[in-house]
């Protein structure tokens, strides 16, 4: 098979060619066939972090030019690799794991090739949302893609909320060291879902935990560390098409435990997050409470 073959496959009317290749999430053998052929033929490959990337390479017994492209050197480094692309060199851009652009670096270069008419060839591969999802083990079949979250805590507050009344899966980023937090801020604006919390997938320590948002919090809150990039999977709001009365009556007992929660103020409340009458669930509530007692 000659050198340049997947290349010159390729109408690009004497342009080179940006190729986005997703690379693995993990393990380092989870890349196509194809990707790998690519990462070796083309001029340039762009890298998130061109030691993970030349590690990861390396490994494949690849030898290709690296090019460091990230978030704080994209909108520099852009044009010098658009410049390239039209003189007739071949690009391939890689993000540190997962498929580029989808939170990571990436989309700038893509809608600059795009506007300058430059070839953009996707190469399938991992992606971290996916791979969670295939185990997740939760039903139905579609979801929505969120990523991370703004940093600011009121940003983040205010977009979850108008996810609220979202009723497909929903698939978040999130680091270690906010996970705990981040999962809070969750439950306290959707109440306790189930939900499934992945972390390390493909790696030897690759972990699921599944179950409400409330009992995967008390997990993480039991380790002495905790390491990993996660992806946390949601489950949508299915109340206005049929209230689960189990979740509402769950929810109102971890609420009843919270030392400054009044029975009418959780009514108010939770009446208003699943779209049901206050007096069904403030009758709830004073049920659950006498119970308790």
């Amino acid at each position: 098979m000659p050198l340049n073959s997947h290349i010159n496959d390729i109408n690009t009317g004497g342009k080179g060619v940006l190729f986005v290749v997703a690379s693995p999430i993990g393990n380092k053998k989870d890349i196509t066939i194809r990707a790998l052929e690519i990462l070796a033929q083309v001029d340039l490959v762009a890298a998130e972090d061109t030691r993970k990337t030349g590690s990861f390479l390396l490994f494949h017994s690849i030898k290709t030019n690296l090019i460091s492209y990230h978030e704080y050197n994209e909108k520099k480094r852009t044009p010098f690799l658009i410049s390239k692309i039209k003189s007739g060199l071949s690009v391939a851009l890689v993000s540190n794991a997962g498929t580029p652009s989808l939170s990571d670096p990436g989309y700038h270069l893509i809608t600059e090739a795009i506007s300058n008419k430059i070839k953009v060839v996707p190469i399938p591969g991992a992606s971290a949302a996916i791979t969670a999802l295939s185990a997740s083990g939760i039903p139905g079949g579609s979801f929505v893609f969120i990523g991370f979250l703004p940093r600011n805590k009121s940003k983040r507050k205010k977009m979850l909320k108008e996810l609220l009344d979202e009723k497909r899966i929903m698939v978040f980023y999130e680091s270690p060291r906010r996970i705990i937090t981040f999962l809070e801020e969750i439950y306290g604006v959707m109440g306790d879902r189930y939900s499934v919390l992945s972390r390390e997938m493909t790696k030897i320590y690759e972990e699921f935990i599944r179950g409400e948002l409330s009992e995967i919090i008390m997990i993480l809150k039991t380790r002495s560390s905790i390491k990993g990039e996660f992806t946390i999977l949601v489950s949508g709001c299915a109340c206005k098409e049929g209230v689960d009365i189990e979740i509402i009556s769950k929810e109102i007992k971890n609420r009843l435990k919270e030392a400054d929660s009044k029975v009418l103020n959780i009514a108010k409340e939770i009446s208003k997050k699943y779209n049901i009458k206050k007096s069904m669930v403030y009758d709830m509530a004073l049920k659950i409470k006498d119970t308790c007692v």
